[in-house]
């Protein structure tokens, strides 16, 4: 399997190009030139103007869609201190939080002060759509990254605050969108059909799990139904990305919020931890096994991802991060077993489900995946035996 020779992203990543000699590839060259090419001040200038568009007009300058992980906690964190912003934070609850992390929500909401909405579907509906994305698609976060992406938007409907500010743009992760190619990077309805629901509106969801022996109403569906292009546009909706508008680093993001907030990291299933402490996705207890999915099929796993950015932010050279990979990428998360439990199968069949949509040319020895080790929280995440 080719890899990049600088960033070591596998050929099976997708959107990535290497080029021919094999010692660059695409994202690299995006990164070179966010980092030589992009006028930020400019930028800059461009959300000053798009805050003073909107501040002070309605009863919230802005809805900051909010997990309470590294990146929506330092958006929050910047529009409040950079602006003097009156946010309303809205955070779509997957399911899955950490203690640790719902500690560093409510500790960072009240050194900021913000009026927060928290919503948590229907578990046993989460549970259905978790089952039929992953039959389907082998990725049971259908309903975490729908709901994340339009449950904001119909709060922002519901109190007409037409800005919406989002924080990361995709173009740190995916050659989808590009700092070269985009000016601004918007989350609209485009890019959550492209990139977000798997390609499996809310409508077509409500059919795969509605039967008339299992009856699901279809209101159930509406929290991860995008709202109508027309209703958006006649409330003037502006739903951006900030990463756009100035430099984003995760690493200098997150030693931000922890010295100005208190927020604190934790580890993460199979990641070295002075990675993972200081910039990995730790608010979810089901991330470790979406990263084994990946792994089983594309060859690679969050180790990479990291470890990637690191290369291209100057901060760890290819040789350091190929060890890294050698001794922590594709471990079984111990987590596994909790989902199993939720979707009521064993581990033969999930590997069997798995095996259809492996990436050539990676081929996963099912057989012989050393186990990770035990976080330190298991005890503490929710585990159920789930008869489907």
């Amino acid at each position: 399997m080719r890899k990049c020779g600088n960033c070591l992203l596998p050929e099976t990543y997708e959107t990535l190009v290497i080029d021919d000699d094999g010692k660059s590839c695409n994202m690299c060259k995006t990164s070179q030139f966010k980092q030589q090419n992009v006028d930020w001040a400019k930028r800059k200038v461009m959300l000053d103007s798009v805050i003073e568009k909107y501040r002070g007009k309605y009863d919230y300058d802005c809805i900051v869609p909010f997990s309470g992980g590294k990146d929506s906690t330092f958006t929050l964190y910047y529009l409040i201190k950079e602006y003097k912003l009156k946010p309303l934070v809205v955070r779509f609850n997957h399911g899955f939080m950490r203690s640790n992390h719902e500690r560093n929500v409510e500790k960072v909401l009240k050194k900021l002060g913000a009026d927060f909405i928290n919503f948590t579907p229907n578990w046993q509906i989460v549970k259905k759509l978790m089952w039929e994305s992953f039959s389907r698609k082998t990725d049971f976060c259908w309903h975490c990254h729908t709901g994340i992406y339009s449950y904001p938007l119909q709060i922002a409907l519901k109190f007409n605050v037409p800005l919406i500010l989002w924080g990361e743009p995709l173009a740190e992760m995916s050659a989808y969108y590009t700092y070269e190619d985009n000016i601004i990077e918007w989350e609209d309805e485009e890019k959550f059909n492209m990139v977000r629901n798997l390609g499996i509106t809310a409508d077509d969801m409500w059919g795969m799990i509605h039967s008339e022996s299992d009856p699901v109403d279809k209101r159930d569906l509406m929290p991860y139904t995008y709202p109508k292009l027309e209703d958006l546009k006649k409330m003037d909706y502006y739903s951006v990305c900030l990463g756009s508008f100035i430099p984003w680093d995760y690493k200098a993001n997150t030693k931000l919020i922890m010295e100005e907030l208190g927020w604190t990291g934790d580890e993460l299933e199979g990641v070295p931890e002075n990675i993972n402490k200081e910039f990995a996705k730790i608010e979810c207890w089901m991330q470790a096994t979406r990263d084994y999915i990946k792994y089983l099929k594309r060859g690679y796993s969050r180790v990479t991802q990291l470890t990637n950015f690191e290369i291209r932010n100057g901060r760890m050279s290819t040789e350091e991060a190929q060890k890294w990979i050698d001794e922590y990428e594709g471990r079984k998360p111990q987590s596994l077993q909790i989902f199993l439990d939720y979707m009521g199968i064993t581990e033969d069949e999930f590997n069997s489900m798995v095996a259809k949509f492996v990436v050539p040319p990676f081929e996963p020895d099912f057989n012989n995946i050393p186990v990770g080790e035990k976080p330190h929280d298991i005890d503490e995440w929710y585990k159920e035996k789930n008869k489907r």
